[in-house]
């Protein structure tokens, strides 16, 4: 009788290799060959799950967005709507080791999208969570619906706040971060002559 092989699992069980490799030496140490010696697999047996380092990545992206997916909605929602508002934006910025790692990911797969059509579906998907969550804090904040363009304003912030704390982290340490987000929120929250407009 065959051996029957339960795929998902075996999934999993690279997942969590691969996350054990990204977290202790950082995305780019995550080869095809450091990720099946954390397995305990040969380097041609995780070959059968993810045949390039972008499909890798794209597989190490789905987690990112499952993960920041689930910290966004079962985060802390006591205190008033502006506190509630910047923990869960928060939660999408590289404040720590898990989001730094999480950030590399995305740096990573977005030097691919211009190239590789799986990186950019799955960059184009991480995207758009990114503006889904700008444009519920917007409308959280100011108000139903939500104003496209401090949609956009916020959702540019989110990037930049992440590449420039992975490009310069000795600059935009977590406290500056946070300040920076603050500040922005706060003056989203006063209304649009805050804001430069009206």
């Amino acid at each position: 009788m065959p051996k029957i092989v339960d795929h998902d699992a075996r999934r999993a069980e690279l997942a969590e290799a691969m996350w054990r490799v990204v977290y202790r030496d950082g995305v780019g140490a995550a080869t095809v060959r450091s990720i099946a010696a954390e397995a305990g697999w040969s380097p041609s047996a995780l070959r059968h799950y993810f045949a390039t380092q972008t499909e890798l990545l794209v597989f190490a992206m789905d987690h990112v967005m499952a993960e920041a997916a689930e910290r966004f909605t079962a985060g802390d929602r006591s205190g008033t709507t502006r506190q509630i508002v910047q923990r869960m934006l928060e939660e999408l910025l590289p404040l720590d080791r898990q989001r730094v790692r999480e950030a590399e990911v995305w740096l990573l797969l977005a030097a691919r999208a211009q190239v590789d059509p799986a990186a950019r579906e799955r960059m184009t998907e991480a995207d758009d969570g990114v503006r889904r969550a700008a444009e519920a804090a917007v409308a959280l904040l100011v108000g139903e619906p939500a104003d496209p363009d401090a949609t956009a304003r916020l959702h540019a912030l989110l990037d930049g706040l992440t590449l420039h704390a992975l490009l310069h982290p000795d600059r935009m340490p977590p406290a500056r971060i946070r300040h920076l987000l603050a500040a922005h929120l706060d003056q989203l929250a006063q209304g649009p002559d805050a804001r430069g407009g009206g």
